[in-house]
């Protein structure tokens, strides 16, 4: 049993300093996410644009966690690389104020998307550094809590700020750089970091065979379960085409809207329950169960009848396993691997979760079109039973804390 100290301790200025990082920098870039397609809309580009903008973004932040993560291991203080990617970030992002062209748009949102691939694998080792073993769960659930309040708040202030700036998106734009650079004052005033004894220089490939055979089975685990989740703007889609025909689509717009709102607070409300379940119990069940609830999301999409009501609960099960996956990874790969080795280890995570992102929101979405949304959705089904089987056999025997 823990003393009733180390309960409180974990909630530091450091993991309180990230956490609301977290949430303001997840408003600035959900404040331009949310108007960024319309905004295009208005430069009349193609659709091409859209997916080439985000592919090559998405790619790019992929590329800039692995390398961070690598580098940061071998510094003295990562904190200094983590202010600089919030402030990239918050700047770039802020710069789509004065594109005129969406080759601008293209440039901006890779440099804002670098910037954030630089500061994952810091922020979360810079996390793991800032509490025990025994208080990983709840410190990173908080975290994706705080983050997912500004994917919240985000949005519902882009909707107020674009009927003040009657549909005038520049200023909107310019203004996401408040919050920006408030997420970066935040980790350069709360966060503290003790100086760490860096890693010894080896090549990138000796470092990546240095982690533990645990962590390889699980990041298997990750990929295969990566490689069916979808974007969950999938979802959205879903509702609108299967609510249009008894409500009308603008009601059935604005109902699938609402779903995915009521889809991110229960995302919110159950990371800080996922960390806490993963504080008592072996994380690999924790985490098997989170994939189980995407399975059981995926098959009612398949089996139940598609109402107001079977659709939210479709959401709801979509929020609830995203809470508990986003936790349980951060935390059980800060568990399975030591702490020097917390930079590689976060950066080749986040790189196995960007590709699986992008994998299958892909093969989802062509599946979808080409053969139907059973196919589609049984393909996701079959990969998030996999990788919750994967987790149970591949670190059995980790020690995780109970």
């Amino acid at each position: 049993m823990m003393h009733a100290s180390s309960r409180i301790r974990w909630l530091n200025r450091t993991v309180l300093g990230i956490g609301l990082a977290s949430l303001f920098s997840d408003w600035s870039h959900e404040m331009a996410t949310t108007v960024l397609p319309t905004f295009l809309a208005t430069m009349g580009v193609a659709a091409f644009w859209v997916g080439l903008i985000e592919g090559v973004a998405d790619g790019l932040s992929s590329v800039a966690k692995m390398a961070s993560g690598y580098y940061t291991d071998k510094l003295r203080h990562r904190k200094p690389v983590a202010v600089v990617g919030y402030i990239v970030t918050a700047t770039a992002t802020a710069s789509f104020a004065l594109a005129t062209a969406a080759w601008q748009v293209l440039i901006a949102r890779s440099c804002a998307w670098l910037g954030r691939g630089v500061r994952t694998p810091v922020r979360k080792a810079l996390m793991a550094a800032a509490v025990t073993r025994q208080t990983y769960g709840r410190a990173f659930g908080f975290e994706r809590m705080m983050d997912t309040l500004g994917a919240i708040v985000g949005p519902v202030s882009a909707f107020f700020l674009l009927e003040a700036f009657h549909h005038h998106y520049p200023p909107l734009f310019a203004l996401t750089l408040v919050p920006g650079l408030m997420a970066a004052a935040l980790i350069a005033l709360l966060v503290r970091e003790r100086e760490r004894k860096p890693v010894a220089h080896i090549s990138f490939g000796e470092r990546l065979r240095l982690l533990p055979r645990a962590f390889r089975g699980f990041l298997l685990a990750v990929g295969v379960f990566g490689a069916g989740d979808f974007a969950h703007t999938l979802l959205i889609l879903l509702a609108t085409q299967k609510l249009t025909p008894s409500l009308g689509k603008a009601e059935a717009a604005s109902m699938a809207v609402a779903l995915y709102v009521v889809h991110n607070m229960f995302y919110a409300a159950s990371a800080p329950v996922a960390g806490w379940l993963a504080d008592r119990f072996p994380k690999r069940l924790v985490l098997s169960a989170g994939y189980g609830l995407a399975g059981v999301m995926a098959l009612a999409i398949i089996f139940a009848p598609l109402t107001p009501w079977t659709l939210g609960g479709i959401f709801i099960l979509g929020g609830i396993y995203v809470g508990i996956e986003e936790t349980l990874e951060d935390s059980f790969c800060a568990e399975l691997v030591t702490e020097e080795h917390h930079g590689m280890a976060f950066g080749t995570l986040a790189t196995v979760n960007a590709m699986g992102d992008f994998l299958s929101s892909v093969v989802v979405g062509a599946l979808w079109s080409s053969v139907g949304i059973q196919v589609a959705f049984a393909y996701s089904a079959a990969l998030f039973l996999t990788g919750a089987c994967l987790v149970q056999r591949a670190t059995r025997g980790t020690g995780d804390v109970c």
